[in-house]
């Protein structure tokens, strides 16, 4: 009976160490790629895998990342965020490419999460996706830090914040949906979404629109409370519809906020665009189906979940890596055609 190939057969073969050959094998970046590509050409030819149970027990790693989505309101049973499903595809394909498996977990934020996965070592590093109120969460990300955790999360980047962060530009993407609005000829602009440090993203966004209307001498006419779920964007728009102030654009937080609200104000006799302009922050796959269909702040999802793997990765070899902003832009569609 034939022999089963080892690591030493293709170290033979390729003329390298076994060492050489493990690291190859392991996607080591101090390999490099000319003889990484070598060594698994071998390897398949012999049609050789890696006992990965052995290969984590000797290096003490499970080369496993774990996403862990926590609730956030969603227009489904779900509970997760349309935007953070659309970056699985990008994660797993990162992981893939670097020879780790992606577990992905939906966490309540009043568990222990985060003592759950320092303790049983189920993953070498975490991607935090969602998180609610940042006040609360942060405490979480400090205890974090302190267990030596390796993690990174999407959120807004700012200085000194807990950990590794990757997010996109929100205070530019929401400066590019009021200048948009104004090059429409709007000019009384409203915002629906939280403006607070407990969401720090809508925050960004609200400071982006405010800083785009005042260099144009005119301010936000009035800025809504509402997370990002459909029920609060329904809510923020008829308390907008209530409050007495004259407004002809909207830049919503999110796009679930963004579609609640068109529906809102349809129900009310006003027309979108041609009474009010309305823009969301996401693209999610609904925005491009609502009628009319939602002109948006687009954040790129595949190059938001290569970007996190690859930073977490990074953190997890020693390598230096440093927190992220990635750019956004406008997807125009008929939710703001009309005057200008």
């Amino acid at each position: 009976m034939q022999r089963k190939p080892t690591s030493f057969d293709i170290a033979h073969l390729a003329g390298v160490s076994q060492p050489t050959v493990s690291r190859a094998l392991r996607g080591s970046p101090t390999v490099s790629p000319a003889t990484r590509q070598r060594i698994e050409a071998i390897a398949q030819r012999l049609n050789y895998t890696v006992d990965r149970a052995a290969s984590n027990l000797r290096s003490g790693h499970t080369r496993t990342l774990a996403a862990l989505l926590f609730q956030d309101p969603s227009p489904d049973d779900s509970a997760v965020n349309p935007f953070f499903l659309a970056m699985m595809g990008s994660m797993m394909r990162a992981c893939a490419d670097n020879g780790h498996d992606l577990l992905v977990s939906f966490q309540q934020m009043g568990s222990d999460w985060h003592k759950d996965y320092e303790d049983s070592h189920r993953a070498d590093g975490l991607i935090l996706l969602g998180y609610g109120d940042y006040a609360d969460y942060k405490a979480k990300l400090d205890q974090l830090v302190a267990q030596g955790t390796h993690f990174v999360r999407w959120g807004s980047v700012q200085p000194g914040e807990p950990g590794l962060t990757v997010g996109c530009d929100n205070r530019g993407g929401g400066a590019s949906a009021a200048r948009h609005l104004l090059e429409r000829g709007r000019t009384r602009i409203a915002f629906l979404g939280d403006a607070t440090d407990h969401y720090p993203e809508f925050r960004d966004r609200y400071r982006g629109c405010a800083d785009a209307l005042g260099q144009a001498g005119l301010e936000v006419v009035a800025q809504v409370h509402a997370l990002s779920s459909e029920e609060d964007g329904a809510r923020a728009a008829q308390e907008l519809l209530t409050c007495g102030v004259a407004f002809d654009g909207i830049v919503a937080a999110s796009d679930l906020i963004a579609l609640a609200a068109m529906r809102v104000l349809a129900g009310a006799g006003l027309r979108v665009p041609q009474d009010v302009a309305v823009v969301g922050f996401d693209d999610i796959p609904a925005a491009g189906l609502a009628n009319p269909p939602l002109t948006t702040v687009a954040q790129d999802a595949g190059a938001a979940g290569r970007t996190l793997v690859e930073t977490l990765l990074g953190r997890i070899r020693d390598q230096p890596v440093a927190s992220m902003t990635l750019p956004t832009r406008l997807v125009v569609r008929r939710s703001t055609e009309g005057r200008t």
